[in-house]
């Protein structure tokens, strides 16, 4: 996915206790105008194949308004430059070069801040040649599933044992720091985060007898019973794919390891997993699923535009796109609300996504980058960032927002309390399309819940080890 995506998707894991201990706490309503994403347009989904963390054990408490003092950087007494590569888009770019590249090189004006935006495309192989010919930048904006990776590599440096993290941990949403979690330290510092909340049609919200969101999977799944009589559908799981399968998955009690990623066997094959999987797999069965789950028509967005399908889960990008259809006759934010994720036995879950900051193995000046990733992570330039319609990680900047300017935000912001990052390992891109089939195999009804997450869970515990 493009930076040009504002938003991406995230990361997810297993437990209760995880769950608990990775939960964002605090989140104030904030502001994100919201330009394209990874969606496709209308009539498309969100793709959830790149995307996503672990657990910070931030307090959830009152973010640092200040940049931190000290800290891991030193202010050289020679003008020394660092390079930052990044894969922003234009009107992100603009702001990054205008107003933080000089607010950054005047309160440190030993430091000058070399900016390269890189295409997106092939890019993780051009970072893992540049580590290797010892040709790679200080800093890099990087995709979240790309940390435990790079960090498996050797080619990130840990970040946790430098002076002032603990300021920066205390500072940014729990669930954000987590991806960039690998081997008990982090990696990296969350730059902008986003999420998935539920958005229903409201005309076919009323068809189905309700004259608000269900609260619960249990009300949405009475309400696609009344729709499918109906001849409509009321279920949208869109994808058979990590990215749109597991807030259901998770919301059902279904977990993807324990708590330090190590074990998969007990927790995927869990009787709650199990259970939670062929819950999904009944609902297909039954015809209350929307069709794009099984790579029927119409797509997602046209499905709810047309009022055939109660609800799909999508981020922000819905409505910044289709808000901006000028010649669209459909109005979202007149035609559709928006909901958290219908809770189930395990609560309401959706998926983590954004951008993680990371110092490389072999920066030539890690002092000085660490200095501008401290002060990056600080109030002030994380609300600037927030006016191209990324959403800050560090609290403060989230709380002082106004959501006047952009009605949809609240609930992707409420619903940040409870989501989850996918598993930060290496191996999450081989882990994921293990997941994803052993879904398929059960959703599609060749294969038994038990019997598909069994085989996965020995599968990806072969992979572990």
């Amino acid at each position: 996915m493009n930076s040009v995506s504002i938003f991406r998707t995230g990361l997810g894991e297993g437990t209760m206790q995880k769950k608990k201990r990775f939960g964002i706490g605090g989140l104030a309503i904030l502001l994100a105008v919201v330009m394209t994403a990874c969606s496709g347009g209308g009539g498309g989904t969100t793709s959830g194949g790149d995307a996503g963390g672990t657990g910070g054990s931030g307090s959830g408490g009152g973010a640092s308004t200040t940049e931190p003092s000290g800290g891991g950087g030193s202010t050289p007494q020679e003008r020394v430059t660092i390079e930052y590569w990044h894969t922003y888009s234009d009107q992100e770019e603009k702001v990054l070069a205008e107003q933080i590249k000089p607010l950054f090189e005047e309160k440190h004006p030993n430091i000058e801040l070399k900016l390269t935006r890189m295409p997106y495309e092939g890019l993780k192989q051009q970072v893992l040649a540049a580590v290797a010919g010892d040709a790679a930048p200080d800093l890099m904006r990087m995709d979240i599933v790309w940390v435990p990776e790079m960090a498996h590599q050797g080619a990130l440096m840990r970040l946790d044992e430098k002076p002032g993290f603990e300021v920066i941990q205390s500072s940014v949403f729990d669930g954000a720091l987590a991806t960039n979690y690998y081997d008990g330290g982090y990696y990296g510092v969350p730059l902008n985060t986003n999420t998935k909340v539920a958005i229903y049609h409201k005309a076919t919200l009323e068809q189905a007898g309700l004259s608000a969101p269900p609260k619960t999977i249990d009300e949405l799944v009475a309400a696609a019973k009344t729709l499918k009589a109906q001849g409509k559908y009321g279920l949208g799981v869109s994808g058979m794919h990590s990215w749109g399968l597991l807030p259901y998955f998770w919301s059902l009690g279904g977990s993807l390891t324990n708590d330090d990623y190590s074990a998969v066997e007990g927790y995927l094959n869990s009787p709650e997993s199990i259970a939670a999987l062929q819950t999904i797999a009944d609902w297909q069965k039954e015809g209350l699923i929307i069709p794009p789950l099984m790579g029927g028509e119409p797509g997602a967005w046209d499905g709810l535009k047309s009022g055939e399908y109660l609800m799909v889960d999508d981020g922000p990008w819905f409505y910044s796109i289709l808000m901006n259809e000028a010649d669209s006759p459909f109005k979202p934010m007149e035609e559709t609300v928006r909901a958290l994720m219908p809770a189930g036995p395990a609560g309401s879950h959706s998926v983590i996504g954004g951008e993680d900051l990371v110092i490389f193995a072999n920066s030539k000046h890690p002092d000085e980058a660490w200095t501008f990733m401290q002060w990056m992570l600080t109030e002030e330039p994380q609300s600037i960032m927030a006016t191209t319609g990324l959403i800050p990680t560090n609290k403060t900047a989230a709380g002082k927002i106004d959501p006047q300017s952009i009605p949809f935000i609240a609930e992707y912001v409420e619903q940040l309390n409870t989501a989850l990052p996918r598993t930060p390992i290496p191996q999450w891109g081989e882990m994921e399309t293990i997941f994803n089939l052993a879904a398929e195999k059960a959703i599609r009804g060749e294969m038994t819940a038990a019997d598909a997450l069994n085989d996965a869970a020995k599968q990806i515990e072969a992979l572990l080890k």
